[in-house]
């Protein structure tokens, strides 16, 4: 573990806050560029974002391993199709190292906000507790899931029993032989109900909505297949390019193009509900575990084991509206009590309130980027850039979140990176910013596009989906194929921004 280092106020090419996947990846693309005088700053200990936060038990990528990792990068030893959360971790760390870029990283520093100086013409980031950093570049990369939310439940700050969030998970918490009571249904409890039933005496689950759930092909990856993918690099890359194609017709295809390709998106609920026909033998259970709105409104997830869980004795669905918690007790509306000494939240993440941006982001003429996206629409050209916030790119964005796997997203936009940081090294130019009139015209293409989406044409009224925005827009989703994101990256119009 690094400790925190005070900061000067010292001018660098660069500031890229946030050390994930993303932040990494923008690093790198900094590097191919021959920009190697850049700092990254992260709130948490150590690097790796969400695989670093997250730790509870079941912790599993959901998205087939050879997809969700660079793939410039391929890691031939996934121990499994879906690798459990450990070894993200540790692949995080195995491309810092490789890159180089723990040098450039500061733990344990979080970034306050950030204002664009149009005099000096760089980003002044304030650090709470160290001097600002002056960069002639701001990127931020704070991912779309790292602000958790902690429900507003009446009673719920005098439970005297113990509460996680799987945000903050305590491994030292022993679960064994306890009475839990664990609220939320979305893709980590799906991961962690299973895991957390085998652990205590009585586990209730309290479901506001549920989810779309397909069986998960998964298993372990034999050491003569992880020999191959090492010494034929070709096989891994085959086998990524199926997997992702499959995810593309199931999960991109049929909620993003619903007006063209129903029937993928029918075939994928159908899927789903034949899963939870085959492993739940209650048909009132089966009843509360179904979804009454369509397939990819919110997001779906893989599991093996999550339905059959409902199927033990000491483990209840609970579908009725929290009223309160008291010291000992979540009592519901129909005035159900449910004693219990263990409060599990698997509440999920706040987007639209703190993520978009995660930061205070102030640039030219004084413009609040917060403030104006909630005035004006969220938006962001190709989702990476906003006009009036000059050499800014927004890597954690409306419409940037291409195909399934993030990875797609982080490669698609080091692509965008390159090409606009390219031309501006061409020009011997000092700073980029988006015309309006492009931002403009791709914000009316996309929401153009999302009119054949599942979120405009299909019946989404009761997923209560982040997806979804207070203004009822689902903007985190490019509404393209991920070729279509790739080839824009690399071939959109120089004329789109002005450079000075």
């Amino acid at each position: 573990m690094q400790p925190n280092v005070t900061l000067t106020s010292t001018r660098h090419d660069a500031v890229i806050v946030g050390a994930g996947f993303g932040g990494m990846g923008a690093a790198i693309a900094l590097q191919r560029l021959g920009i190697d005088d850049f700092v990254i700053v992260e709130r948490e200990a150590d690097l790796g974002g969400t695989w670093h936060v997250n730790k509870y038990p079941g912790l599993a990528v959901d998205i087939a391993s050879m997809t969700y990792s660079y793939s410039f990068e391929p890691n031939p030893y996934w121990s499994r199709l879906y690798a459990p959360g450990a070894e993200l971790k540790r692949y995080a760390e195995h491309v810092a190292e490789t890159y180089d870029l723990r040098r450039h990283m500061r733990f344990s520093t979080a970034v306050a906000g950030a204002r664009w100086d149009a005099d000096a013409e760089h980003w002044v980031v304030s650090v709470e507790g160290g001097e600002s950093i002056n960069a002639r570049f701001l990127l931020t990369a704070t991912g779309f899931l790292s602000q958790p939310h902690t429900p507003d439940i009446p009673g719920i700050d005098t439970f005297a029993g113990t509460i996680i969030h799987t945000a903050a998970w305590d491994d030292t918490i022993d679960l064994h032989g306890k009475r839990a009571a664990l609220i939320g249904t979305g893709a980590t409890a799906v991961q962690l109900v299973p895991q957390v039933a085998k652990l205590v005496d009585e586990l209730t689950v309290f479901q506001r909505t549920p989810i779309y759930v397909v069986p998960k092909i998964d298993g372990p990856i034999p050491s003569p297949v992880q020999r191959m993918f090492a010494r034929i690099p070709l096989t891994q890359r085959v086998a990524r390019l199926v997997n992702t194609s499959l995810l593309e017709a199931m999960m991109v295809t049929g909620v993003l193009h619903y007006r063209q390709a129903k029937l993928f998106n029918k075939g994928a609920a159908t899927l789903a509900r034949a899963h939870l026909r085959s492993q739940v033998r209650d048909p009132e259970l089966r009843r509360k575990l179904t979804p009454d709105y369509d397939f990819g409104c919110k997001r779906p997830t893989f599991s093996n084991d999550y339905f059959r869980t409902f199927n033990k004795p000491h483990v209840r669905l609970e579908t009725g509206t929290i009223d309160r918690v008291e010291p000992d007790a979540v009592v519901t509306a129909d005035g159900e009590r449910t004693d219990i000494d263990t409060l599990i939240l698997a509440t999920g993440f706040n987007l639209w309130d703190v993520n978009f941006p995660a930061i205070e982001v102030i640039g030219r003429d004084g413009r609040n980027l917060g403030k104006w996206w909630r005035d004006n629409r969220f938006q962001a050209f190709e989702g990476v850039t906003v006009p009036y916030f000059p050499n800014f790119l927004t890597l954690a964005s409306p419409y940037s979140y291409s195909g399934l796997s993030y990875f797609t997203t982080i490669e698609s936009q080091m692509r965008h990176i390159a090409r606009l940081l390219g031309e501006l090294q061409r020009r011997a130019a000092g700073t980029f910013e988006v015309t309006e009139h492009a931002n403009a015209e791709f914000l009316d293409r996309m929401t153009e596009r999302l009119g054949d989406s599942v979120f405009n044409l299909g019946s989404c009224q009761t997923s209560r989906s982040y997806y979804f925005n207070k203004h009822g827009e689902a903007v985190i989703l490019r509404p393209t194929s991920t070729i279509n994101a790739f080839r824009e990256a690399e071939r959109f119009p120089l004329s789109s921004y002005a450079f000075g």
